[in-house]
């Protein structure tokens, strides 16, 4: 039973292994078509329509073919490159014109090795890109629950202090009011002392007694007039 299980799982090894060189291999394929041939500097511009055309770099080896003779490839190297055209630098140009068809608007076959290297060394890139990036996303979300958490902190901590600031204000309300209540029985008592001692003041004044009887006027200036006692 081992047995079987082992063969099983080499078999989806190979297999797998398989998928993934052939996946591998036609990531360096692509095709185009002849735009210009100018044979006396060996260039040959190809229209082409695939966006992994970034991958390709100047100096960077290609092969091309015709569809009905795959046996026959032409070697050539990148010598410029647009996001629709390829400038191929053909070293033995006259032997592609003899084996193949260049005519304008022909249909070729292509493929790079240098290309497969590319994109091998891109999606390398993009996993370690990708690893970056929801590594950001993971400390962007510790921040982000940072952030709420303190909005719902400050919350919290406005609405408790709130709270204190409502009861402070009724108990000072309730001071200043009891403050007045003292002022007023203060101010009562204070009228009711003011009343008795003008009362008193004004007893005073009515039962106010003086040391003599007689009063002095301009005649008692003439001791005949009187007898002092």
């Amino acid at each position: 039973m081992r047995i079987v299980l082992f063969n099983f799982l080499l078999t989806l090894f190979c297999m797998n292994a398989f998928a993934e060189t052939k996946v591998l291999s036609d990531t360096g394929s692509f095709a185009g078509r002849v735009s210009r041939i100018t044979s006396e500097a060996n260039l040959v511009r190809v229209k082409v329509d695939f966006d992994n055309v970034k991958y390709l770099n100047k100096k960077d080896r290609v092969e091309f073919w015709e569809e009905h003779n795959p046996n026959f490839h032409c070697k050539a190297y990148v010598a410029g490159k647009s996001s629709d055209y390829l400038l191929l630098k053909v070293p033995n140009i006259e032997d592609c014109l003899r084996q193949l068809s260049l005519g304008y608007g022909m249909y070729l076959n292509f493929f790079s090795k240098d290309l497969e290297n590319n994109i091998k060394m891109g999606r390398q890139l993009m996993e370690i890109l990708v690893k970056k990036r929801l590594a950001i996303q993971g400390k962007m979300m510790q921040r982000r629950k940072q952030l709420d958490a303190h909005i719902e902190k400050s919350d919290a901590i406005n609405q408790r202090y709130k709270v204190l600031r409502d009861k402070l204000e009724a108990q000072w309300r309730d001071e200043l009011a009891l403050l007045e209540e003292d002022r007023i029985v203060a101010l009562r008592n204070y009228k009711g002392l003011e009343v008795r001692l003008n009362e008193i003041d004004f007893k005073l004044e009515k039962y106010r007694i003086t040391d003599e009887n007689l009063s002095m006027d301009r005649w008692s200036l003439d001791p005949r007039l009187f007898f002092k006692k």
